[in-house]
């Protein structure tokens, strides 16, 4: 079995001139896009991953609840105090689940085979615990692929936009989009406190890249380390001084 996008199924669909839909319609474009794209079969995740990528997204969840409802106490009028009541409590569940969630992440990684790779990935300056289980949870081709394809899954790797004499920017897409959040965040703090990434992203600003394209760009460099570290099994090394 082969899990892809339904969107490029319906844009293949679309490009063969079929509009129309309907379940024997679809059987058939699945069908045929399967003979005509042959896309690649790849492994299930194992059974610890999967676990381990259910507390991960249930914890993400957590945070985005938490998140409205601090936005909705903002502005609750001041004489609905049983409304505000009402939220702060509900704020202070909320914090205790996304607690006891990091503490169940933590049991798991550490009474698990892959506590060596968490090891390796929290060495690195920036990497915290959520990006460590992120990328284990979401991202376990990490270590196994090359650095443009483990960016391509990460929805880090630019794509060109050129025709004829036309040259576009250049822009990200696609990727799974909750891991790539917890990478951004990461690698805001990690342009900061990692002397390798703070030294690459000086170097794309000051030769006059805008903030958000050299931090994209250092996302993609931040998970090409990590890539390499995994494949080669080796820890975080301090760069020699200049």
């Amino acid at each position: 079995m082969v899990i892809v996008n339904p969107r490029r199924v319906r844009e293949f669909a679309r490009s063969t001139g079929q509009l129309a839909k309907t379940d024997q319609i679809d059987a058939r474009v699945l069908a045929k896009y399967g003979e005509t794209i042959a896309p690649p079969v790849k492994e299930l995740p194992a059974e610890l991953n999967q676990d381990l990528r259910a507390l991960w997204v249930r914890r993400e969840q957590l945070i985005e609840m938490l998140v409205m409802e601090e936005n909705r106490l903002e502005h609750v009028p001041p004489k609905a105090k049983a409304v505000a009541h009402n939220l702060r409590s509900h704020i202070d569940y909320l914090r205790k689940q996304i607690k006891q969630a990091d503490d169940d992440m933590d049991r798991m990684v550490r009474n698990s085979p892959l506590w060596d790779q968490y090891e390796l990935l929290t060495s690195v300056p920036g990497v915290g615990p959520v990006l460590s289980v992120a990328l284990l949870s979401d991202l376990p081709e990490l270590g196994r692929l090359n650095r443009g394809e483990v960016a391509a899954l990460a929805g880090v790797a630019p794509f060109n936009y050129d025709s004829g004499t036309l040259r576009g920017q250049r822009r990200i897409e696609g990727g799974r989009a909750r891991l790539r959040r917890v990478l951004y965040v990461a690698t805001v703090a990690a342009v900061r406190w990692n002397p390798v990434l703070k030294a690459y992203y000086q170097r794309l600003r000051a030769a006059g890249k805008p903030a958000k394209v050299a931090l994209v760009a250092a996302m993609r460099k931040l998970l090409t380390i990590l890539n390499s570290m995994l494949a080669t099994k080796t820890p975080w090394r301090p760069p020699c001084p200049a």
